[in-house]
């Protein structure tokens, strides 16, 4: 067996060019797709009986390149596919799956996929419904299957979620409001994702259900909540708090401060442990009313270290702008860390460095770091 961690899919094909003969498993984990930059030896894999595919950053390659490698496999016995297809012109559902892959491999007797497939909504397109997808793995030899299709009208872009339940994969990417909930034991990390309806508060509440190990999270999501009672204090029963058991990333830089608020207010959200927050420091400080805001203070207890993306850009315009950092509740460091394409002026630096930003308010106190 062979279980590898690899960068293209051209390091793939070297794997499978006739040097490992005898490999009767490998499992492979692919950061990039792209066509290789010569012709490898295409020949059969007579002996390879498991093959596992993970690649969840998106290729557009599914046709071209990864069902040509699958069809070198004549005696696979267990397949497992985890792939993010894009630009297709239709979705991957079942008919293309029996048509594609189980009528190739008489011998494949245990398939399990997680395939999420992304089109470009043209004019006049006639556009499947999660129905739709649904009738097409109505005599589909493994069961159950869980499809479901997102619209984005404004975008002009589509995607099908297909996957064979319960799906053995750590990860869960892209889930939007059309999730149909389920539980995900295995999966760790999870991104949440919709370009054109707000995530409410029930919608964290099926989140946490469904994943209830998840350890990293990151929300891409611009729309305001609808739903937003007034929630001042942990005192008030009407709103479900959530409890993050063993979440310790959390990545929020693409989210409207409505989501930011949903996960810094204690009366919405608890975490167990520290947590790593990615975040634009101009919407931290403005949703915790620039750290004195009490509804802020138990959530920003639990921050170990903080990912800026922009706050080299907001303390090169006035540097003393770094001292207006306040309580974070913490008696122990706190690391900052700034990814910025705008450089930090030499003073900026020296001024945050130098004073390691203690910062005091209201009888608490944190310290920033740089590192």
């Amino acid at each position: 067996m062979l279980n590898v961690k690899i960068q293209t899919f051209e390091n793939c094909l070297y794997l499978l060019d006739g040097r490992f003969n005898q490999l009767h498993t490998l499992i492979v984990d692919l950061a990039n797709v792209h066509r290789p930059y010569k012709i490898l030896n295409q020949g059969d894999l007579p002996n390879l009986k498991c093959f596992s595919f993970s690649h969840h950053l998106g290729t557009s390659l599914y046709n071209e390149l990864i069902l040509p490698l699958l069809y070198r496999m004549s005696n696979l016995e267990q397949l497992s596919l985890y792939l993010r297809i894009s630009f297709r012109q239709t979705f991957i559902d079942g008919n293309d799956l029996k048509q594609n892959i189980l009528n190739r491999m008489s011998r494949l007797n245990q398939f399990t996929f997680y395939i999420c497939s992304s089109m470009i909504i043209h004019n006049q397109m006639i556009l499947p419904s999660t129905e739709d997808i649904q009738r097409t793995f109505i005599h589909f030899p493994i069961n159950p299957i869980v499809s479901y299709v997102d619209y984005f009208p404004e975008a002009k872009r589509c995607q099908c979620h297909i996957y064979s339940y319960p799906s053995p994969v750590d990860y869960y990417d892209e889930i939007t409001n059309n999730f149909p909930g389920g539980l995900f034991t295995n999966v760790r990390h999870v991104s949440l994702f919709d370009e054109e309806h707000p995530f409410e508060h029930d919608f964290f509440v099926q989140i946490q259900k469904s994943f209830p190990f998840i350890e990293r999270l990151g929300v891409f999501n611009h729309k305001p909540q609808n739903s937003k009672p007034s929630y001042q204090s942990n005192t008030n029963q009407s709103l479900d708090v959530i409890k993050y058991s063993f979440l310790n990333v959390l990545n929020i830089i693409n989210a409207h401060d409505d989501y930011i608020e949903q996960f810094l207010f204690d009366t919405k959200t608890h975490f167990q442990n520290d947590i790593i927050l990615y975040i634009k420091y101009e919407c931290l400080e403005r949703v915790t009313n620039n750290f004195t805001r009490d509804i802020t203070r138990r959530n920003c207890a639990k921050i170990k270290t903080l990912r800026l993306d922009d706050a080299g850009a907001y303390f090169a315009d006035d540097p003393h702008k770094s001292h207006n950092y306040t309580a974070l509740e913490r008696t122990n460091k706190t690391h900052v860390m700034f990814y910025s394409k705008v450089t930090l002026d030499k003073e900026s630096v020296q001024g945050l460095a130098s004073k390691r930003l203690v910062a005091v308010s209201k009888g608490f106190h944190s310290v920033f770091s740089i590192f």
